[in-house]
């Protein structure tokens, strides 16, 4: 069975880089031809996908957070790390790593969330 867990700190100043890992176990981050994603949850609001990296290495970004937002692997460690530059307090949230079926479709597995707060 897939378990995808996140790591990274809970607290994150306005204007630094947040970033977080998910590190992947029980299935490998370059198997045809899953999407390995990022979303949030704000409090009070609904879920927000933000981007993902695909089995081959291919990135793709929400247009609303595409200027901020770089996600990353290392396939030696079947990690996936998210950074979130510029943060202000609007992006406090529970964080995410999920697998997707493929580019769009829907999730199969994914881990518990991590809290951050950006607060000075």
């Amino acid at each position: 069975q897939v378990q995808l867990q996140e790591s990274g700190p809970g607290l994150v100043k306005p204007s630094q880089t947040l970033s977080l890992t998910c590190t992947v176990s029980g299935g490998s981050i370059t198997t045809n031809y899953y999407y390995w994603s990022w979303i949030r949850q704000p409090p009070g609001k609904g879920l927000e996908w933000m981007g993902a990296i695909s089995y081959s290495g291919s990135t793709y970004y929400s247009p609303s957070l595409k200027s901020r937002t770089s996600i990353s692997r290392d396939t030696s460690k079947n990690q996936f790390t998210l950074q979130l530059s510029s943060v202000t307090p609007e992006d406090t949230a529970v964080y995410k790593c999920d697998r997707e079926e493929g580019r769009g479709k829907q999730r199969d597995y994914w881990g518990q969330g991590t809290q951050v707060t950006v607060d000075s």
